[in-house]
């Protein structure tokens, strides 16, 4: 390390110039992950740079959400919270889906699909159908122990604020509802 003289003042430089391999600066980010809302941010950007407007169109949509929340709620948005987004907007495009495809409007219904395919990467991995019923298994149980008796279809609402807890993001609650109707039936 050099000290550098400038005037009354001393300063302490690193080496100049520092060695192409010195990472260290940067180990920061290395350990760091990005959050979900700034990598939708720099997949944004990416695809101005690509000029790819498909792509561009759906993430733009998504961060409008986002900022709506934010703005709705006045609170700085997480992963989880912009996953319920994502959520919600995959949902919307599926009806969409349905809607055009009864309608016949295979033109419509193949944009919603591609941007559906787009909201779809921001998701974390998904659920199996099998893990689901496994999962769902247990919660039963673990209600039915809580409470003291077998639950019966009337349950049905208790079950799901328990599901929505524990499977926000992590599954399509279309299929979490399923499973626990198959169970609370069987």
């Amino acid at each position: 390390m050099r000290v550098a003289a400038h005037g009354p003042f001393s300063v302490a430089t690193s080496p100049s110039p520092p060695h192409l391999g010195d990472n260290r600066r940067f180990a920061f980010f290395k350990k760091h992950t990005m959050s979900l809302k700034a990598q939708i941010t720099e997949d944004m950007k990416a695809a101005m740079r690509a000029k790819d407007t498909e792509r561009l169109g759906t993430i733009r949509l998504l961060t409008a959400a986002m900022k709506q929340k934010e703005v709705d709620e006045r609170v700085e948005l997480d992963d989880a919270m912009v996953v319920a987004i994502v959520d919600k907007l995959i949902k919307q495009r599926k009806d969409s889906i349905e809607a055009f495809t009864k309608a016949d409007r295979k033109d419509l219904a193949d944009k919603e699909a591609a941007e559906m395919a787009v909201l779809q990467a921001y998701l974390p991995a998904r659920l199996s159908a099998d893990e689901i019923s496994a999962a769902v298994g247990t919660l039963v149980q673990g209600l039915a122990a809580e409470l003291g008796r077998a639950l019966t279809g009337a349950d049905m609402g208790k079950v799901m604020g328990a599901a929505k807890a524990q499977f926000a993001g992590k599954a399509d609650m279309g299929q979490v509802s399923a499973a626990i109707k198959a169970e609370l039936a069987g």
